[in-house]
């Protein structure tokens, strides 16, 4: 039988960590990599049986989760986010596929939340994500913030689902509105680019217009109007402090 090894990273991730790991327990090797939780991710990582890292920087999302694939040597690797869950039928299918011997890498259907509320437009659903893959046929890329993964060939779709709780509250929604915001932009500025202003209300615009209209956000009631002016605010501030950082560059 195949192994299959989990790899997740964390931050003050103890909302949903506990029923993460539970849904994953038929794996024979989890590894949970924190960056400094000062709640009680580590408690509840430990209590599962998991095997516990931490660091103290933060290299941005996709090297962290290198990080986090290099501490497994199992034949397979699962990679989860510590609010997303793995439904029966998904666990089910997972199995099934690592014994198939049908493909090197599986995508998963991801169902996300906003605020209590399951999303099925806005561009969250169906929204597929390749996560299971035989060790050492794929890797993340180096990005800090939307990093995905890289292989070759196909990844066909399993059956059931990933229940991803994104956003809890409010206040779960602007602080990640300025964490992504920030890693964006140092992400665009280190490739050189620049921005201003009026490209910066432009874009916010655009997102928004996109999210709520083209994605048809308008179906999902408030929540398809909140995440649409969540993505906006996101797309305005990420533009904005990407001028801002040209600038102090410039300054400096």
């Amino acid at each position: 039988m195949p192994t299959l090894g989990v790899a997740l990273i964390t931050k003050n991730a103890a909302n949903h960590l506990a029923e993460c790991l539970a849904s994953v327990a038929f794996a024979d090797h989890i590894v949970v990599l924190d960056s400094g939780s000062s709640d009680d991710t580590l408690a509840i990582a430990a209590a599962h049986g998991a095997q516990v890292e931490t660091t103290t920087d933060w290299p941005g999302f996709g090297p962290q989760k290198n990080r986090a694939l290099a501490s497994l040597d199992t034949d397979w690797v699962l990679s989860l986010d510590a609010d997303e869950i793995v439904s029966p039928e998904l666990a089910n299918a997972i199995r099934a596929a690592i014994t198939s011997n049908a493909g090197a890498v599986f995508t998963l259907r991801r169902r996300s939340s906003f605020c209590g509320q399951w999303i099925r437009h806005c561009g969250w659903y169906p929204d597929d994500v390749p996560r299971l893959f035989k060790r050492g046929t794929a890797r993340y890329s180096d990005d800090l913030v939307h990093e995905r993964l890289v292989f070759d060939g196909a990844a066909p779709v399993l059956a059931g689902e990933l229940l991803h709780y994104s956003y809890d509250d409010f206040e779960t929604v602007l602080g990640k509105v300025n964490q992504y915001s920030s890693a964006g932009a140092a992400q665009r500025h280190g490739k050189g680019q620049s921005s201003g202003v009026a490209k910066a209300a432009l874009r916010g615009l655009w997102a928004f217009f996109r999210t709520y209209v083209i994605k048809r956000g308008f179906l999902d009631g408030g929540a398809g109007f909140a995440i649409s002016v969540m993505n906006a605010e996101t797309t305005y501030y990420r533009f904005l402090k990407l001028g801002l950082l040209h600038r102090q560059r410039h300054i400096d």
